[in-house]
């Protein structure tokens, strides 16, 4: 684990820990809440011994939680791709975030309840990046930009009609 760079996520008040909690739960290996460290003062956001930032690791990397407050609402400016194996990895994921309270957006982009936007991407899509058959690439990356949550199937149809 590289802990040079540690993301720090910045939420409303009281929901960096649940966040933090769906974020775990999501299933990514080597995932937990690591520590809740309360504010040692009293700060624009938060008094005295309020929950502060909750530090946790996603997929055996850190990240951090500030309860900042309302001031800095959170962009598709940044967001946190997390690379899928499989069809089944892909629905399960994108399936826990916008199902419990998230939005879809396009092209493998979806919202948390948070605001937090994740891009929900099958390494079978970034594959086709590096297909020798321009033609083949093309057409899976015209597919997927008419999808919200991908589908690998109908990448590969696409890559392999336009092969044909």
């Amino acid at each position: 684990m590289n802990d040079k760079i540690i993301p720090c996520i910045w939420y409303d008040l009281g929901q960096a820990k649940k966040a933090a909690e769906f974020y775990v739960s999501l299933g990514l290996p080597d995932s937990r809440i690591d520590r809740v460290v309360a504010s040692p003062a009293d700060n624009p956001s938060n008094p005295e011994g309020a929950e502060l930032v909750v530090e946790f690791t996603l997929a055996d990397r850190r990240y951090m939680g500030l309860n900042g407050g309302p001031i800095f609402p959170q962009t598709e400016a940044v967001s946190f791709m997390i690379m899928t194996d499989d069809q089944a990895e892909t629905d399960r994921l994108w399936d826990a975030i916008v199902g419990n309270g998230g939005a879809e957006s396009a092209c493998g982009w979806c919202k948390d309840r948070w605001g937090v936007n994740w891009q929900i991407t099958p390494r079978r899509l970034m594959a086709f990046y590096d297909d020798p058959n321009p033609a083949r690439a093309k057409a899976a990356f015209e597919a997927m930009m008419t999808m919200h949550k991908i589908d690998i199937a109908a990448l590969d149809a696409a890559a392999d009609a336009a092969s044909s």
